[in-house]
């Protein structure tokens, strides 16, 4: 049985138009133009034990809503939701025991206290046996290099050390199910790789579902082999991430570099041309006629170094939002 399993779920929010100005705001107190927005629209689908799945889409696609959903703070409109067997609004305790949700921008740790503090609170929270407890926390300090930060108040902590922190606080009681929503939003390059190399560990040594959303695309390269797209509140892509660009990507980038400077020479009838300048050109070329392509441009010209590369998974998804697929 899937560990996740998501099945024709809506989620609409009712808002009201306000005219403008003072006679607008009086006006609204009496009388209010009220419509349905569908944040989620009959999306179905479902996540086996141990995957880790990327969840890609732009804001306001609804990814934060269905991931509120599924960790139970909101009501669904309509459709099925099965996490571990129960039902996530319903908050049962057993279930609250086995998942955790950590948002990039929000904080579950003590602002004022060591991280250590707000640690012990969880234990006591989720009933973890203290045995257990340290044992645990002995695991992912060591995992996350957290020795030396534990005793100082979190205030002081450094943006990454402090997403680090709340990354232990979410998996001290070991949730079966993880959601992991902008986890290395505003950390700087190094702070992000320490993070992605512990999930990625985290899961293999745990086999814990996650669900990750990210704006970050190598964050979920690195982490994840299949990807849910959300556009507009509908599902738009399930499958493998290096799926992607077979079905929405219908070229390959062709790189060159020259031994001598050219003058231009009508590159544009082989592909369209990305870059040009005397020492290199970049061409996007249809993927059936690559190999024909560079047949014709290593004879005809003098290329001292070329490579054929797949189109960046950014592009790929960028076509996706913008031609709302």
């Amino acid at each position: 049985m899937p560990v996740i399993e998501i099945k024709n779920l809506s989620k609409s929010f009712e808002t009201y138009k306000k005219e403008p100005g003072l006679l607008g705001s009086i006006k609204g107190l009496f009388w209010r133009e009220t419509f349905q927005r569908k944040a989620v629209k009959d999306v179905s689908f479902s996540l086996e034990e141990g995957e880790l799945v990327g969840f890609l889409g732009p804001n306001g696609a609804g990814k934060t809503t269905l991931l509120k959903i599924l960790s139970g703070i909101l009501y669904p409109s309509s459709g099925e939701v099965r996490v571990l067997g129960f039902t996530p609004w319903n908050r049962d305790r057993d279930y609250q025991r086995q998942f955790s949700i950590v948002m990039g921008q929000k904080n579950q740790l003590w602002w004022d206290l060591p991280a250590r503090e707000s640690f012990a609170l969880n234990r006591d929270i989720y009933q973890v046996d203290p045995v257990v407890f340290e044992k645990t926390l002995e695991e992912l300090v060591h995992l996350l290099d957290l020795q030396e930060l534990l005793d100082i108040q979190v205030r002081q902590l450094s943006l990454g050390q402090r997403m680090k922190c709340e990354l232990v606080a979410a998996l001290l009681h070991q949730p079966r199910v993880l959601f992991l929503d902008e986890p290395t939003i505003g950390l700087d390059v190094i702070s992000q790789e320490k993070i992605r190399d512990f999930v990625k560990e985290y899961n293999r040594l745990k086999k814990t579902t996650v669900l990750l959303t990210s704006h970050y695309m190598r964050d979920v390269e690195r982490l994840c082999d299949r990807v849910l797209v959300i556009n507009d509140g509908s599902i738009v892509y399930d499958g493998r991430l290096k799926d992607l660009a077979d079905r929405y990507i219908d070229h390959k980038v062709i790189k060159m570099q020259f031994s001598e400077p050219i003058t231009f020479d009508g590159f544009s009838r082989y592909g369209e041309m990305v870059d040009y300048d005397p020492h290199q050109v970049i061409l996007k070329v249809k993927k059936g006629e690559v190999a024909k392509t560079t047949h014709i441009l290593l004879g005809n010209h003098p290329i001292e170094d070329l490579s054929i590369e797949e189109v960046e998974i950014e592009e790929v998804i960028r076509k996706i939002f913008v031609e709302k697929i």
